[in-house]
């Protein structure tokens, strides 16, 4: 028996790969399949069950292309209703795996048909548990999201995440590896280890949400200073659910070659974004005017789905030559798949044309210091609020950039003002944003608050992030 963890960094997400004797299972597998049918084949393995944690948001899974692939089943958890054929499993109900054997363990509480794997070896011993959003890594499932669907209060369904970890997950042996769906970085918690897996044993030790009194205390504690969801959770949801278009064809349609002149008339006569997938430095010296910058370089699809939220919306994308299928890749795995074409030749063949380019104004952290007055300085700090409690410029505003369409309007446009971030990633995405909405009144900091923090910049005392998080 083999268990392989097939981890993506940039979506903090882990997928499994299990093999017992000539058949193998997937979990909660990426968009695009291809690593998965090269697995399959390298070990001379049948794919048997495909099974899903739950309804998947902050990701799209690649279930229905792999079991199109493969004719493998689909395996959801109880009460799930997919608007494909799937197998509903019941509470407790095994599935045979070569000579191992996989239990479904329904715990309801971060989704009503959330559920995790109980992997038992030849031997019959409880080796692994693939915990899906239920139980993370320093953290539990956000209890939140199916408020809706499921006609139950965030506490209502904390409660029953409560019930599902302390009567399914913590009376299993501590000796048991904990694989989980998402490690630190994701949005699907708020306290995530960056460790990738540990002993159930560990985590019970450690982890704040199975080390609570009662359970309202338990309530309270996963409940308290939880952010809002990124608003294109909703979308992909929904994709995980009813379907969606074949990776081949979307990544078809993508990949199509648009000339200088077709790139711009097809900008100017559709609904299409122009999304700027470049480094940000290289961003700021040149783009396409109105163009947002998400570079590939760093959070790329959770922060274009944080930004653009509408899953179906028309993009066109510049990228650096040759980065073009791993930009369509990435955002197809949250759902973005009406990418129209990218411009052949990137930047350069729109800067050579003689078209019309923008630029931002940025300056380093040293040039800052010297400008910096603390009177009359105006200071936008778009990091998260757990980093601006940390430590930030004294008297700096904290807007964090997930949430720009709150604030945005609340800028002066009659007087200048400094903007930055952590190290110059979320500060471009937002200064992109500003340009294009036709603020001009602002420059940028190179190198973020890490580099300010360099200088004789008058800041706030550090207080470590884990204590001014919210647990």
């Amino acid at each position: 028996m083999k268990v392989e963890q097939i981890y993506t960094g940039c979506l903090a997400q882990g997928a499994y790969y299990i093999t017992s004797h000539g058949e193998a299972a997937i979990i909660d597998p990426l968009r695009e399949i291809t690593p998965y049918l090269d697995r399959l084949k390298r070990d001379g393995v049948r794919l048997k069950y495909i099974l899903e944690t739950h309804f998947h948001a902050d990701f799209v899974s690649g279930h229905l292309d792999l079991s199109r692939a493969t004719g493998a089943p689909i395996v959801y958890g109880p009460t799930a209703r997919p608007g494909f054929d799937a197998i509903v499993a019941e509470d407790n109900q095994v599935f045979e795996l070569g000579k191992a054997k996989i239990r479904v363990l329904h715990t309801p509480g971060h989704t009503m048909e959330s559920s995790c794997f109980l992997l038992i070896d030849e031997d019959g011993r409880e080796t692994a548990l693939f915990s899906g959003d239920t139980l993370f890594l320093g953290d539990v499932g956000r209890p939140d999201l199916a408020q809706k669907a499921a006609n139950l209060t965030q506490e209502e369904l904390a409660g029953l995440l409560y019930d599902s970890l302390y009567t399914k997950i913590l009376p299993l042996s501590d000796d048991i590896i904990v694989y989980p769906a998402h490690g630190a970085g994701s949005a699907c918690g708020k306290n995530m280890m960056k460790e990738t897996m540990d002993s159930l044993g560990n985590q019970k030790k450690v982890n704040y949400a199975l080390n609570q009194p009662s359970k309202e205390a338990f309530v309270a504690s996963v409940l308290e200073g939880l952010l809002p969801p990124p608003a294109y959770f909703g979308g992909n949801v929904a994709m995980n659910k009813l379907g969606y278009d074949n990776i081949e064809h979307v990544m078809e349609r993508g990949m199509s070659a648009l000339s200088v002149a077709d790139f711009e008339a097809l900008a100017e006569t559709s609904d299409a974004l122009v999304l700027d997938a470049r480094a940000p430095g290289v961003f700021a010296q040149g783009f396409i005017p109105r163009s947002i910058n998400i570079g590939l370089d760093g959070d790329f699809a959770p922060w274009v789905g944080t930004m653009i939220v509408d899953v179906k919306q028309p993009l066109l994308l510049v990228t650096d030559p040759g980065r073009e299928e791993e930009a369509i890749t990435r955002l197809s795995r949250v759902g973005f798949d009406h990418v129209l074409g990218y411009l052949e030749g990137g930047f350069d063949a729109w800067k050579a044309s003689g078209k019309e380019t923008d630029e931002v104004k940025r300056i380093s952290a040293n040039e800052f210091a010297r400008q910096f007055s603390t009177e009359e300085s105006l200071i936008v700090d778009v990091r998260k609020e757990s980093e601006y409690a940390a430590e930030h410029i004294e008297e700096a505003y904290s807007r964090p950039l997930a949430y720009i369409n709150d604030w945005i309007q609340d800028l002066p446009r009659d007087r200048h003002f400094f903007l930055h971030c952590a190290g110059g990633y979320r500060s471009m995405i937002a200064s992109s944003i500003l340009l294009a909405r036709g603020y001009r009144n602002f420059t940028d900091i190179e190198g973020g608050f890490a580099s300010i923090a360099q200088t004789d910049v008058p800041k706030t005392d550090f207080v470590c992030q884990s204590k001014v998080s919210k647990k």
